[in-house]
């Protein structure tokens, strides 16, 4: 399985495109989409954007390669799945108000692509209720650096784990479901 693109290469690609969004809003939208059940589209700025007037990703670029890569990591098995956020050099403020975007872009991609109420685990509707929290949070409820670092870690982690978990109730469930018919 390939990489997701770098940072940098994701924000140059999506202002050379005139998104106006940053890659942790891209890629947070585009895994609250995909996690949904919408459509693995390349054209999937517009979906995930709600903007029908976005180009569509040149097949190959930076931004095709996020979608097929995202793609590619929700279906595996082995957990490879990753958030892009900022860069890791970037200070802690610039990092966790990039997972907080990350958050915010997720629901709205989610929501999009749902549109009704999903069926959820009972998991799953607390996953999305946690979402929702940290989407509503700012870097400034931090305070000390050594313990921040510890806690980005840990809330990066429960939003990696709580995107597969959607994912899995509302796409991989809603396969085997139909498997089963």
């Amino acid at each position: 399985m390939t990489d997701l693109p770098v940072v940098n290469d994701i924000l140059q690609a999506s202002q050379s495109l005139g998104l106006g969004a940053s890659p942790a809003e891209l890629h947070g939208g585009l895994c609250g989409w995909l996690a949904a059940g919408g459509a693995d589209v390349p054209a999937w700025p517009a979906k995930v954007l709600a903007d029908d007037g976005l180009p569509a990703p040149e097949p190959g670029s930076v931004l095709d390669q996020l979608r097929q890569t995202t793609v590619a990591q929700l279906e595996d098995r082995d957990f490879a799945f990753e958030l892009v956020l900022a860069d890791a050099a970037a200070p802690l403020q610039v990092r966790t108000d990039a997972l907080f975007e990350w958050c915010r872009a997720f629901l709205g991609g989610f929501g999009l692509a749902s549109g009704k109420r999903p069926v959820l685990s009972e998991e799953g509707e607390e996953a999305l209720q946690d979402l929702a929290r940290l989407a509503q949070a700012s870097s400034d409820e931090f305070d000390s650096a050594d313990e921040d670092e510890d806690a980005l870690a840990e809330i990066e982690e429960f939003v990696r784990v709580a995107a597969l978990l959607l994912h899995g109730d509302c796409v991989m469930g809603s396969r085997h479901r139909q498997s089963l018919n």
